[in-house]
């Protein structure tokens, strides 16, 4: 079997889907700053989280939180395929009101509703119907909060506009130098409340938002063919080897292998 990727995203970039197969490939650990939600569909996917060894069957779900390490390869000979869909934390966000974002303690589940509405995603995520894609997201939501137990709301004290617009300065430069002065004078917030309410509302830090708007930023440009060099550059990093680092820490592969393995839909 020959290892491939296929990826797109939808809702502004705000969901990002991906299809792959692997035979021998494996990742290694990385985290992400959104939810990465999906179902394997071929052989067992394995993965080390949260200090234990995991794996995910053919037909089951899977839930990774943001910011939480975690690697990827086969559980056996026969290789591993998913589909996935990595969901920005503010669409969450937007649709649970007053709780705090949904922590699901079991990454692997079998549970027919959550697998139902990750499915949803995953097919809604690929149309133009807005509404299809708010209905998705409400349904991934309210599964993510079942799984999680969640009963309290969100903690008191958030500057929610203050934060939104650090996070929105942070989506127009993110190819830029941004100061902690730039983002106090945005957000009116002093750099340690911003950082604290930033984590709460979106699960990241300010800096590790900035960083994964860059790489996200360079794998776009990366899979349309563009020289590493020249995205380096493009993108906001110092050099091909600094873009290499961090792209392999936050997507668990080297862009050089990454540009090999994917295939444009």
């Amino acid at each position: 079997m020959q290892d491939w990727v296929v990826s797109d995203s939808s809702t502004g970039g705000r969901i990002e889907r991906l299809s792959a197969r692997f035979q021998r490939f494996a990742f290694s650990p990385h985290r992400h700053d959104c939810y990465a939600v999906g179902i394997t569909t071929k052989g067992v996917q394995c993965f080390t989280y949260r200090g234990a060894v995991r794996a995910s069957g053919a037909g089951q779900a899977f839930v990774l939180h943001p910011d939480e390490m975690h690697d990827g390869r086969a559980g056996d000979d026969r290789g591993f395929g998913y589909r996935i869909a990595y969901v920005d934390p503010s669409l969450i966000r937007e649709t649970i009101d007053d709780h705090s974002l949904p922590f699901v303690a079991d990454p692997v589940t079998s549970d027919e509703a959550f697998i139902s509405a990750v499915d949803e995603v995953l097919d809604s995520a690929g149309t133009s119907d807005e509404l299809a894609q708010l209905s998705s997201i409400a349904a991934l939501s309210h599964a993510l909060i079942r799984l999680s137990g969640q009963s309290r709301g969100a903690r008191a004290g958030i500057d929610r506009a203050g934060v939104a617009a650090a996070r929105a300065f942070l989506n127009e430069h993110c190819t830029d130098r941004v100061s902690l002065e730039q983002l106090e004078a945005v957000s009116g917030m002093s750099r340690w409340q911003l950082s604290r309410q930033f984590r709460e509302l979106y699960a990241v830090s300010p800096y590790r938002y900035l960083l994964m708007r860059r790489l996200a930023r360079a794998r776009s440009m990366i899979s349309e063919g563009a020289a590493l060099a020249d995205t380096a550059t493009a993108c906001g990093f110092a050099d091909q080897s600094h873009l290499s680092r961090q792209f392999r820490a936050a997507f668990g592969v080297a862009p050089g292998r990454w540009k090999a393995l994917v295939v444009r839909p």
